[in-house]
């Protein structure tokens, strides 16, 4: 348990940037799931609609190192691909 004024400040700080990544990161992730299940539906021009919604936010988690600026590039070269390939 935080003791001192600044080790229960950062505490307080760790637990919102707890939160707020936690709410960010679920937001992607539903984002990403909006073209998976377009991909399975085989809905192509729904698919391609949830990837340009999707591209920006996985570029914004990345600059703001949520995940791994490769790991964004990933998700989108292999949805992208599978938008390809319907």
């Amino acid at each position: 348990m935080a003791n001192s004024p600044q080790a229960k400040k950062r505490a307080r700080q760790a637990e919102q940037h707890r939160q707020r990544n936690a709410s960010q990161r679920s937001m992607m992730r539903t984002h990403v799931k909006k073209v998976v299940y377009a991909i399975q539906e085989g809905n192509k021009e729904l698919a391609q609609q949830a990837y340009s919604a999707a591209s920006p936010v996985l570029d914004a988690m990345a600059r703001k190192g949520l995940i791994h600026k490769n790991k964004a590039a990933r998700y989108k070269s292999r949805l992208n691909e599978q938008i390809r390939a319907l």
